[in-house]
């Protein structure tokens, strides 16, 4: 059985469609002029013919003339049409410029978009989920590590390939630019601990001892820890968010095509900027935490100054000074390694960049905490 069935003409040149059923099959003959710039046939007109007996369809473009945009999008909403009942389509009638476009139209992967439902997940299959996540992560936090350590004695040999005006603006952005919230964080945590201390040392009379809490604390674990947390959330997603930006705009890839090693021009000035900034604002804020004690100390407990500064320098020695050097320059690696890392690992879209700076922070602070837990414990079987 043949059926034809024919559109409206509209424009000079007009356009013609006609749908003719042969046996179990379906054809779709196009002529004429398919623009914009005229009213164009809908494709309701084929679906209506793609019945159940219908299992192929096919084109017949011969009579075709001009065509722009406007006929790529009816065919397209044909192809679907037949996708969704499950008819073959034979292109062969068709243009080849035609085919080719809609190759590629049908060819762009659907984004994949996190479903909000995974919240919705009992505690045991997100713990299970979580740690999936992590076994697999650690071989490319490995490699990650692996082309770090590569980069660095590249740089010790002077084949390191990146900006000097690089490192110094990231040295900047880390170090003067995070004073304001290094001294807000560190004065307040200062002033816990004073009171906190004395809270206790007040049941035996002992409050000139809030200069030893306060000044072993800041100086040896708190200041480096608080100094860490700070630059993971305000610099370890900055790094994501960057190097994700370039990741969507393929500058990463870019710079492989000329053979510069993204590692070398984009993670190693963050690395070495981090690593030589965080150690200082950690003595800066062990500083302004002992502030914060003497303030407490001179205006509520009955402290003078003198006797505060005596003996703090007698609790002070040097080798707490090293050790808090030590774990401020361990927390800035940690931190650019995280934010590099979660940003070189980003997908190409901008909601994965979003979800790189969250995890660059998530990360860091997870790696600090687990640095912080080793390097105490070592230190103390090492009677440091």
């Amino acid at each position: 059985m043949t059926k034809a069935v024919e559109s409206s003409a509209a424009g000079e040149a007009g356009q013609k469609l006609e749908t003719r059923r042969v046996d179990d099959g379906l054809l779709v003959a196009l002529s004429g002029r398919w623009c914009l710039d005229q009213t164009l046939p809908s494709r309701e007109i084929v679906e209506r013919e793609l019945s159940a007996v219908v299992r192929r369809l096919t084109f017949d473009a011969t009579a075709l003339a001009d065509w722009d945009s406007g006929l790529l999008t009816f065919l397209a909403g044909v192809l679907k049409a037949c996708a969704a009942r499950g008819v073959a389509v034979d292109q062969d009638g068709l243009p080849e410029g035609i085919r080719r476009l809609l190759s590629m139209a049908f060819a762009v992967p659907e984004q994949k978009v996190a479903l909000r439902a995974a919240a919705g997940q009992s505690l045991l299959a997100r713990v299970g989920a979580a740690t999936l996540d992590l076994i697999r992560g650690a071989p490319a936090m490995l490699g990650f590590l692996g082309e770090i350590t590569l980069s660095f004695l590249r740089l010790s040999s002077g084949r390191a390939r990146f900006r000097a005006s690089d490192m110094w603006l990231e040295i900047e952005q880390v170090g003067p630019r995070t004073l304001p919230i290094v001294s807000v964080i560190s004065f307040l945590v200062g002033l816990i601990l004073a009171y906190l201390g004395a809270d206790q040392l007040k049941l035996v009379g002992a409050q000139i001892f809030i200069a030893d809490l306060v000044a072993i604390g800041m100086v040896r674990e708190v200041g480096a820890l608080m100094t860490g947390i700070i630059i993971a959330g305000r610099t370890g997603a900055a790094f994501a968010a960057q190097l994700g930006t370039m990741q969507v705009n393929e500058e990463i890839d870019a710079l492989r095509t000329l053979g510069i090693p993204p590692v070398d021009f984009l993670v190693l000035p963050r690395m070495l900027a981090l690593m030589l900034m965080v150690p200082l604002l950690t003595l800066y804020s062990g500083f302004v935490g002992m502030l914060a004690g003497l303030l407490v100390s001179i205006t509520i407990f009955d402290i003078s100054f003198f006797e505060y500064y005596n003996e703090t320098l007698r609790a002070l020695e040097l080798k707490h000074f090293w050790v808090g050097l030590s774990k401020g320059t361990v927390y800035g690696a940690m931190v650019a390694f995280a934010g590099c890392l979660r940003g070189m690992q980003c997908g190409r879209s901008a909601e994965a960049v979003g979800e790189a700076a969250t995890s660059a922070v998530v990360t860091a602070i997870l790696l600090i905490t687990i640095a912080a837990s080793v390097m105490t414990i070592v230190y103390y079987q090492l009677d440091i």
